[in-house]
């Protein structure tokens, strides 16, 4: 049996977390019948849920590559994180519907302050672990952590506003203003599952590393090519925690198969030290291959 790596120790860890959140905030809404609390607990639903689809996408893109799957299953937190998106969405919807009701039928507090401080509680668990999970899932080039991390993040803001808003309701015995905090709640969740589904689809298409990554990998071919005479159609891709690096290197007619292997390895290994979990192809041409006078040319230079 499969050892858990660190990725899947995290994304099973936030499952007791997200159980012990929601538990905290719906025993607040249940003290109080705040409708902003009920908000606040029913996108802790979300996050219970999508723990364990992260925890499930993990566990799947750990898995070695196979006959069927040559590259790898590492994409498959990308789909755990466009469910992320797509539940959070479903979750805003839910809360607009009981703002609408508050709105028709506004009901007093009963126990402000003790359903305040459950919710505080939750909400003080909620900050700890979106930072834990945002700075590892960046750590680990984890998509699924990362998406998890950012939800609670979300979660947390959008917390701190209900605590302030229900404050408000206790204070002024304004009613209508507790299913506007639920309203105002279900906007920043429709904008944050939006932003979270974008964010993985692109992923899904294959996106190129980010500008500064690109320029990295480009600099490392440079400085790691030498006996070589170019280097040119650069591709990259992320797919989960791996990156993806193919070139083509042109090498001088009387280069023997050792010495370009060589120097292969040296650039593989670079490339390597600088994006561990990588896989790299370089297709070695000969000399009337060569596009520029020497360097490296990405393609979307080429016309």
């Amino acid at each position: 049996m499969r050892q858990p790596n660190r990725i899947q120790v995290y994304a099973a860890l936030s499952i007791p977390l997200a159980l012990s959140v929601l538990g905290l905030k719906y025993v607040a809404f249940l003290v109080t019948g705040s409708v902003a609390l009920y908000s606040d607990a029913i996108e802790s639903i979300i996050n219970v849920v999508t723990a364990f689809a992260a925890l499930g996408a993990v566990w799947i893109s750990a898995k070695p590559a196979d006959a069927n799957h040559p590259y790898g299953h590492s994409k498959v937190e990308y789909f755990s994180a466009v469910l992320e998106g797509v539940l959070i969405i479903v979750a805003s919807l839910l809360i607009l519907r009981e703002a609408w009701r508050g709105f028709h039928h506004p009901r007093p507090l009963d126990a402000p302050l003790l359903g305040l401080t459950v919710n505080g509680m939750a909400t003080a668990l909620n900050a700890v672990w979106s930072w834990v999970l945002i700075s590892r899932g960046r750590r680990l080039r984890s998509p699924a952590l990362l998406a998890d991390g950012r939800h609670l993040l979300s979660d947390l803001y959008t917390s701190v506003g209900v605590i302030a808003g229900v404050i408000l309701v206790a204070v002024t015995g304004w009613r209508m203003l507790d299913s506007t905090i639920a309203a105002l709640v279900a906007v920043n969740v429709l904008w944050s599952g939006w932003g979270v589904i974008q964010e993985s689809t692109a992923g899904l298409m294959d996106h190129a590393l980010p500008d500064n990554e690109l320029e990295q990998v480009q600099s490392t071919i440079a400085a790691e090519m030498l006996g070589a005479l170019e280097a040119h159609d650069v591709r990259t891709r992320q797919a989960g925690r791996v990156t993806f690096i193919d070139f083509h290197l042109v090498v001088g007619e009387t280069m023997t198969v050792l010495a370009s292997h060589a120097i292969c390895d040296r650039i593989e290994n670079a490339l390597t030290a600088k994006f561990p979990d990588s896989v790299i192809s370089i297709h070695v041409e000969p000399p009337h291959k060569q596009k520029d006078s020497g360097g490296v040319l990405l393609m979307s230079d080429e016309p």
